[in-house]
């Protein structure tokens, strides 16, 4: 069986960046936005479920590079008509 071709770490990291970068300043606005004295408890677990999001999309942004990774490895096709005698 043939490796399948990986990814490139620094292109994954790039396009992660900007997805990083906005939740991060979510992360910020929740903290923020919760009430004086209740800091922890009023944005915890906002900031959980930006974190989840996250890693949810960056797993998937990661094992859908590689696919394309895959898919791209492979020879292209040589059409429908590949193989029979093509008469003019």
């Amino acid at each position: 069986m043939e490796p399948t071709p990986k990814i490139s770490r620094d292109e994954y990291i790039k396009q992660m960046r900007q997805e990083l970068e906005e939740m991060l300043g979510q992360v910020a606005d929740a903290i923020n936005e919760a009430p004086p004295g209740y800091v922890i408890s009023g944005s915890e677990e906002k900031v959980r479920d930006l974190f989840a999001d996250l890693r949810k999309r960056a797993y998937e942004k990661g094992v859908q590079m590689r696919i394309n990774e895959a898919e791209a490895s492979f020879p292209p096709s040589e059409g429908p008509d590949h193989g029979e005698e093509q008469t003019q």
